[in-house]
């Protein structure tokens, strides 16, 4: 069976509501108008109870010639008027005489409350006296010791004039077309953006192909933009995914190459070691002597991979604190001073005193002293590295460059990514580990700052990066 869509239902409930509404509306407005009209109705009865009551006393007489000749003065259409004493005696009827045969009137509803209340009303009722149902309206006056009853008959001018305007029934069915009009429009590209987004979150759900026609395109109103937008974001998410999934398997293809290359190593030359038992001496320290090249390698190697996971899975876990760099630097130069010998290489810190951010110790060590080793290893003989700084406010700019060989443009882009060698032979035997400016990278970033690479006009690499303070 077919669901009904969420347009629809929502369609049907304010129709429901509207409908409800406009019901009650319609019946209370009809009690109302009507009552209103019952209300003036009475209001004139009770006036001419009244005005007669007043007439009478200005006459000074209350004989049946004179209450019947202020009757018909009155002129009005079907009226009754009748006298009743107290005890419930008609002592006058404008319209029958035969006084001795009118039953006790002390038990109509209408004289009860005029004798109980002043006045009282009775809306429709029978008379048992002329046989037609009357409109009663009695009014008690006390100090003449009688009851004033005026009565209008239910006939058709009567009734038509208690009938109720039936305009606002008009209108109000009026509001309802319009009303349904207006919310199918409304709805219709309501229930069909819902009904798309459905279909999404099932075919997401069980992982179905997204390019379908169902969800290429929807309504031009906010849902539906909000529904493209999740859609392309779920797309997007779903391509960061995959390619996500891509890098660490080529992630852990390089780990495992990397990790591969230095254990064959060590267990080549222990091997060879341990088969020959009358290998030289000589030749037994070369060989332990690589051995434990080969494991410095592989520590370098398991160390940069640790630092990249901690940035990567728990950045939050990094402590903060306040960070002298010029003294960082200056304790690099003095870690590297034999390795810049040996490269007949000169280091410029042109860094002012005690520049200090707020960030980990070890990271920003780590930022500076890979990219000196990096220049130590690649820039060549006899060339320089110099270190310079900007202070922008609110972060400071640093430049890290050196005067050496360089590398060709269509490694830069690349030089961040992890495992990335320009001349794989050449790193391996310098022990890099490939990971060392992705690590400068991450910990830039960490630290909230930017960081690019450029070849030099003059020769070399340019490092700018920037740290806030």
């Amino acid at each position: 069976m077919k669901r009904i869509s969420v347009g629809t239902k929502l369609h049907l409930t304010v129709m429901f509501v509207f409908l409800s509404f406009a019901v009650a509306f319609t019946l209370f407005q009809h009690v109302r108008e009507k009552q209103y009209k019952i209300d003036n109705l009475e209001i004139r009865l009770q006036a001419f109870n009244e005005s007669m009551d007043d007439a009478l006393h200005y006459i000074g007489k209350y004989d049946e010639k004179t209450l019947s000749g202020y009757v018909k003065r009155n002129k009005i259409p079907g009226l009754r008027v009748t006298l009743i004493k107290p005890d419930g005696k008609v002592f006058f009827d404008n319209i029958r005489k035969d006084y001795a045969n009118f039953s006790n009137h002390s038990n109509r509803k209408e004289v009860k409350a005029a004798l109980k209340y002043g006045s009282g009303s009775e809306i429709d009722r029978t008379s048992s006296t002329l046989k037609r149902h009357y409109f009663y309206s009695a009014t008690y006056f006390k100090k003449d010791g009688f009851i004033i009853r005026s009565a209008m008959p239910y006939d058709n001018n009567l009734t038509e004039s208690l009938k109720t305007d039936q305009h606002y029934i008009w209108f109000s069915l009026t509001a309802i077309v319009i009303l349904t009009l207006v919310l199918y429009k409304f709805t219709g590209p309501l229930g069909r953006n819902i009904t798309k987004l459905r279909s999404f979150a099932s075919k997401a759900d069980h992982n179905e192909s997204l390019d379908t026609e169902d969800l290429m395109e929807f309504p031009g109103d906010e849902l539906g933009e909000i529904a493209e937008k999740i859609i392309k974001l779920y797309k997007r998410l779903q391509s960061t995914r995959k390619e996500q999934n891509i890098l660490k398997r080529q992630l852990t293809q390089n780990v495992a190459h990397e990790l591969k290359t230095p254990v064959a190593s060590i267990q080549g030359y222990l091997e060879t070691i341990l088969n020959n038992s009358n290998i030289n001496e000589e030749t037994r320290l070369q060989f332990m002597q690589r051995c434990y090249a080969q494991s410095q390698r592989l520590t370098a190697l398991l160390q940069d991979i640790s630092t990249l996971n901690r940035m990567d899975d728990a950045p939050h876990l990094i402590d903060f604190t306040s960070v002298n760099i010029s003294q960082t630097v200056r304790d690099i130069i003095k870690d590297t001073e034999l390795q810049l010998s040996e490269k007949q290489m000169k280091f410029n810190n042109l860094l002012p005193d005690n520049i200090v951010i707020n960030g980990s110790q070890s990271l920003v060590y780590s930022i500076f002293r890979n990219l000196t080793d990096n220049a130590i290893a690649y820039a060549g003989v006899g060339t320089e590295i110099t270190l310079s700084a900007t202070d922008n406010i609110n972060e400071w700019q640093f430049i890290f460059k050196d005067n050496g060989i360089g590398v060709r443009h269509e490694h830069l882009a690349r030089l961040f990514e992890r495992f990335y060698l320009v001349d794989k032979g050449r790193s391996r035997k310098m022990g890099g580990t490939g990971l060392g400016l992705a690590i400068v990278k991450n910990a830039v970033l960490l630290h909230k700052g930017t960081i690019k690479v450029e070849n030099r006009k003059e020769g070399g690499l340019m490092f700018t990066f920037f740290l806030k303070k």
